[in-house]
């Protein structure tokens, strides 16, 4: 099995972080300054393989779907999307090449195959322009990048989804109690405050309905060591310009026990 086309750079863990190796200055936030670290960092969270599975689980994937993943990263979810259903087809976006060169030999070892795009949140509409898209994800993608980009990214990212199609995101979401929000400030440390807080504020939600989707929820929140990751869930309407009907929980989302 072969993946299709280059991979991408993502948005990183960690804002500050400059990688020496590269000579030409980027406009993204790297991934860590370690490339060959990356995955070994993130799979020895136990709370990262806790989220993904929950985040997977709401997705519900099938062979029909047509899937993108927005800022994809080394291909991990793609691999755990590939693995559990064969969905028709897989799109990983991500502005890092070099990280998602390591994507390409992940997925190409897994036998899965994707088409794997360079590109911003924002270029998302314009990348998927020619495919039917049926779920976008994207986790740990929103809080690195200031808002006009997550306003962008997200209208964006609605006019790449078929009507009908859902959204699916984790990230740091609310930070609801004292403790959350003091362990947050180990991101903010690390990416700054101006783009993560309002994530902290629980901007997520408003910004989505602000696109213009529909039954918009917060269906989890999971306590990390650095705060809070919300799982959402929205919906393109199936018919422009219908009145729209957000969907706000009227429990508290669950925490799932770590």
């Amino acid at each position: 099995m072969r993946v299709d086309n280059v991979s991408y750079r993502s948005y990183s863990v960690y804002m500050k972080v400059r990688d020496m190796t590269m000579a030409t200055e980027r406009d993204f936030i790297p991934a860590l300054p370690w490339l060959w670290a990356y995955d070994l960092v993130t799979a020895a969270d136990p709370r990262e393989r806790r989220w993904r599975r929950a985040l997977l689980r709401q997705m519900d994937p099938r062979p029909s779907d047509v899937v993108a993943d927005i800022g994809c990263g080394t291909g991990t979810f793609l691999a755990l999307l590939g693995r559990t259903a064969k969905c028709a087809k897989l799109i990983g976006i991500d502005p890092d090449e070099r990280i998602l060169h390591r994507a390409r030999r992940k997925l190409n070892s897994a036998g899965i195959m994707a088409t794997l795009e360079r590109g911003y949140l924002r270029d998302v509409g314009a990348l998927l322009a020619r495919v039917s898209v049926n779920k976008i994800v994207s986790s740990l993608v929103f809080h690195h990048v200031p808002l006009a980009e997550k306003r962008a990214g997200l209208s964006s990212i609605y006019s790449a989804l078929r009507p009908g199609g859902e959204l699916h995101v984790a990230d740091f979401g609310l930070q609801r109690t004292r403790l959350m929000r003091s362990l947050f400030k180990i991101v903010q440390c690390a990416d700054g405050r101006e783009n993560t807080q309002p994530n902290a504020d629980g901007i997520l939600p408003s910004l989505m309905e602000e696109a213009g989707f529909e039954q918009v929820q917060e269906t989890a929140v999971i306590p990390t060591l650095s705060g809070s990751i919300s799982l959402y869930k929205a919906i393109r309407p199936r018919t422009e310009g219908a009145d729209r009907n957000i969907v706000y929980p009227n429990h508290v989302p669950l925490w799932l026990d770590l």
